[in-house]
């Protein structure tokens, strides 16, 4: 069940080709679920031609407006994006992107997200996964195609499913809120410290980056988040009514 829960998601891209070269690329490792983040051209011929067998998976691939919809119901999101010194985030490698989604697979969706061919994620975007992951490719000549990224980190994936199969594995019993769930705690987290004076309303951008960024790697259990919002209800019953 582990590899159907895990989501490939494009965001915008610009050539059919490539995503009928990034749907053969999932099927070879065992891959089917495809998500199309406001594609900038539509599945036609070329695609099915690039797909080569592949059809099916471009036949069932869901299309939406937004990343957010996108990882609607995943408890984990993992980004690929190039090391970044304005955009400090949670790293893993190839591998370690595979061993996480595969142990979390195991309890509902996850999801692998690719950007766009010419300039990948946004930092928004980026914002939204818990980890990104970069494929430390040859520095002096980096230049992946958007298949070759999904072959790789699919294929990296598909190792570890194989290596949990022939294993007996310790299950994170751990149950994680799901994406939309933590992106409504921190628009709780910046209204309530707004209120208070604590995060500027008309600036919430840098003190809420690194506070996302601060709670994407602390990973809040469900219960830990739900006792965090309640916090958050405490603080602002005590705005409204102060003793």
């Amino acid at each position: 069940m582990a590899l159907e829960n895990i989501r490939i998601v494009l965001v915008n891209t610009s050539h059919s080709g490539n995503i009928g070269s990034a749907a053969r690329a999932m099927k070879t490792m065992g891959f089917s679920s495809l998500y199309l983040v406001d594609p900038a051209c539509e599945i036609d011929s070329h695609a099915s031609a690039l797909a080569a067998g592949a059809t099916d998976i471009l036949g069932t691939a869901t299309t939406v407006s937004t990343l957010e919809e996108a990882l609607e119901g995943c408890t984990l999101a993992i980004g690929t994006s190039a090391r970044s010194r304005t955009l400090s985030w949670p790293m893993v490698d190839p591998r370690g992107c595979g061993e996480k989604l595969v142990n979390e697979s195991q309890q509902g969706p996850v999801a692998l997200v690719f950007g766009r061919e010419n300039s990948g994620l946004s930092n928004d975007e980026l914002q939204l996964c818990n980890f990104h992951v970069c494929i430390p490719a040859n520095p002096e000549y980096s230049s992946l195609n958007l298949a070759m990224a999904v072959q790789t980190l699919c294929y990296e994936t598909r190792m570890q499913f194989l290596d949990r199969q022939e294993q007996v594995v310790e299950e994170d019993e751990a149950e994680y809120p799901s994406n939309e769930q933590m992106q409504r705690f921190y628009e709780h987290l910046e209204k309530t410290f707004g209120d208070t004076g604590f995060i500027i309303k008309q600036h919430p951008g840098q003190v809420m980056t690194k506070l996302k960024r601060l709670f994407n790697r602390a990973r809040p259990e469900q219960q830990e988040l739900n006792i965090l919002r309640g916090m958050l209800t405490s603080v602002d019953k005590q705005m409204k009514d102060p003793k």
